[in-house]
């Protein structure tokens, strides 16, 4: 699966755009990243920029993005209302798919690294990515500000994690960097039937953090209560992870509670509605539905489709596009204008807007597969054959989720059709790959051959792309194999109305895996690493030979139910 981090640089340039210009341009160089976001301020003299991407691209982009900003922006000659210390003030790195934090935060350490050992820059790293508790806050790193920096970074306490601890002319120009790991941040409102800013704002320190003051005697009016240090007393509210505040709309004429969620897998989007709503209840006001702001990762709305879908009992086991529209419509996400996910998801707008084979209808792929196009090819359908397998092992499970009286037994079910969908998207993903690993073969052998050096990488490259084509029909295999274990069990413990549609799956599974496998060997016959070669086909050979026992075994055990 693709991964995906999302960098939030901010530079301390807000009211020169030819300067601002530049350093984006820096960003739209490199292939692979998309830049999503680019919001200058005068007043703070400080530009924020937001892209997205694979880890590598994405690091690179910002490796660029800070040189950039090293070489067009003086902060000797700085002024603006916002805390900074650097030409390129702040960067974090931000998980959006398929990686996990702790990845995420090497990748920020080793840019922190790459900036200040190639760029000569002082770098601190901070959140996630700090060395130490002390440097995890931002503030504290960037204490005094850039004013501040030629005192602080020469001492042992505050010397920068990578770069220079000393004051030259080119750390006064640049000033420092704090390289950061943090969450993603959600900005939603939440769409109240109510004008007063007052209710909004008493929902907001209901649920907040931070929550509201504690008052003498408990009295909305009554005077502030503070400890022995004059700090004020706070109640805290109900979602740890979440900064809130209501206001008015004047556009929708409404009042809402905005609440930016800095932690999400504290408080997830859909926790922090059901709770929002049920403190507005409280209050006599009902939450209509939920504005985001900006964009948000695919995650949040397939997490909040399986609760809902949990919690009317029903199969979690459906496809992307259905969990979606549960989530929208559960929390009104379409209340005040149309939600579009190509355009509020992160992952939708950086999709690859090529033409897919599994986007075809089923009559132009079956049409493109007859034509005299080697490709797509016996690999890509074997694929496909894999995909319907798991297509139908998840039908009868959803179907038997949703039996009259196994009610008891959704949960059961719903596992198995979450399993199933999972493997039917990674082999859906597969038919075009192998596709596109057919492909790769063909550029390779198109490469030019008239020096020794050109055969030299021709064949480097022919050798690459044949190796990748053979292991993306041995990822098809694994993959298909996977498709009894979900079948198998519909045969055993689903609606027995549906048992042949899962013994069909089987029989998927079975062309697949041995479909797969001969695309493998083909393909192996031009490969020079003959070791590879011999370890790959003997695990093949013996996935090929489990998967054959187990067809037959369940195809004769369903001929013997059905016959019955």
């Amino acid at each position: 699966m693709r991964q995906l981090i999302e960098c939030v640089p901010n530079i301390s340039e807000g009211r020169d755009m030819n300067i601002i210009n530049q350093v984006v341009a820096e960003v739209e160089k490199v292939d692979g990243v998309k830049l999503l976001d680019v919001d200058p301020g005068a007043t703070t003299n400080r530009t924020v920029i937001t892209f997205v991407g694979e880890p590598e691209q994405v690091c690179e982009a910002a490796f660029r993005l800070v040189k950039k900003a090293q070489e067009l922006i003086d902060m000797r000659n700085h002024h603006g209302d916002h805390p900074r210390f650097g030409a390129t003030d702040v960067c974090p790195l931000i998980p959006v798919a398929n990686i996990t934090m702790e990845e995420v935060v090497e990748y920020a350490r080793a840019l922190g690294k790459r900036i200040g050992t190639e760029l000569e820059i002082p770098v601190y790293c901070y959140e996630s990515a700090a060395f130490e508790p002390k440097r995890q806050n931002l503030a504290s790193c960037r204490k005094g500000e850039y004013e501040g920096l030629s005192a602080r970074i020469v001492t042992e306490e505050w010397k920068p994690c990578f770069g220079p601890a000393v004051w030259n002319e080119s750390v006064a120009k640049s000033g420092a960097t704090a390289v950061g790991a943090r969450d993603f941040l959600l900005a939603v409102n939440y769409n109240l039937n109510t004008t007063s800013t007052r209710r909004a704002n008493a929902i907001a320190f209901d649920v907040r953090e931070k929550g509201r003051p504690m008052r003498e005697g408990g009295k909305p009016n009554g005077k502030p209560m503070k400890d022995e240090q004059g700090n004020p007393i706070m109640i805290p509210g109900t979602l740890k992870g979440t900064k809130a505040i209501g206001w008015f709309i004047e556009e929708y004429g409404i009042a809402q509670v905005s609440m930016n969620i800095t932690d999400a897998k504290v408080a997830p989007l859909h926790v922090c509605f059901d709770e929002v709503s049920a403190k507005a209840a409280a209050r006599g006001v009902r939450v209509t539905g939920v504005e985001i702001v900006g964009l948000v990762p695919k995650k949040t709305l397939i997490d909040a489709g399986k609760y809902y879908l949990a919690k009317q009992q029903r199969s979690l086991g459906v496809d992307e596009a259905e969990l979606r529209k549960i989530a929208v419509k559960s929390m009104g996400l379409d209340d005040l204008k149309p939600f579009n996910p190509q355009e509020k998801v992160i992952e939708y707008m950086i999709e690859d807007s090529s033409k897919k084979l599994v986007d075809m209808t089923c009559t132009a792929f079956a049409n493109e597969t007859a034509s005299e196009s080697p490709a797509p090819g016996g690999g890509s359908i074997s694929a496909y054959m894999g995909a319907l397998g798991a297509a139908l092992g998840t039908m009868v499970a959803n179907l038997s989720s949703h039996k009259a009286g196994w009610d008891e037994r959704w949960e059961e079910f719903s596992v198995v059709a979450e399993q199933g969908q999972a493997i039917k998207d990674e082999l859906l993903f597969l038919v075009d790959e192998d596709t596109r690993s057919f492909n790769l073969i063909m550029e390779a052998f198109g490469l030019p051959k008239k020096t020794d050096e050109d055969k030299a990488k021709r064949t480097e490259a022919i050798q690459a792309a044949t190796k990748y084509a053979i292991e993306v029909p041995y990822r098809t295999l694994c993959k298909s194999f996977e498709v009894f274990e979900v079948c198998q069990k519909m045969v055993e413990i689903g609606n027995p109305n549906s048992v042949t549609d899962a013994a069909v799956g089987i029989l998927c599974a079975r062309a697949a895996c041995i479909g797969a496998f001969m695309n493998m060997q083909i393909n192996c016959g031009i490969l020079n690493d003959k070791e590879f070669v011999k370890e790959i086909i003997a695990k093949g050979q013996a996935i090929v030979d489990k998967a054959e026992a187990i067809e037959k075994e369940f195809t004769a055990r369903v001929l013997k139910q059905i016959s019955e």
